[in-house]
């Protein structure tokens, strides 16, 4: 559940408020009584193995690099993508 916290209350209490954070509470960051910021546990990452990449990477399709770079300078021009 998201706790709405003021500007001064994070400012004064940044201690517990991160400890609460790390306990897996989220804040909603007001100023002015006006929300700007959410401040969330953040999720743990999620780690592949090199073998386990090199067996999801053997199921894809082989790739072409020449049809590959053909597609993308179809798309895309030096400022970015084309029709931007």
């Amino acid at each position: 559940m998201n706790h709405p916290i003021t500007q001064r209350e994070l400012r004064n209490d940044s201690g517990a408020v991160l400890e609460a954070v790390e306990e897996g509470e989220s804040f909603i960051v007001t100023r002015n009584g006006t929300p700007v910021a959410q401040l969330n546990p953040l999720k743990p990452r999620a780690f592949v193995t090199r073998d386990e990449l090199a067996e999801i990477a053997a199921e894809e399709p082989a790739l072409d690099s020449a049809e590959f770079f053909a597609d993308l300078d179809r798309i895309v021009d030096q400022d970015g993508l084309l029709g931007e």
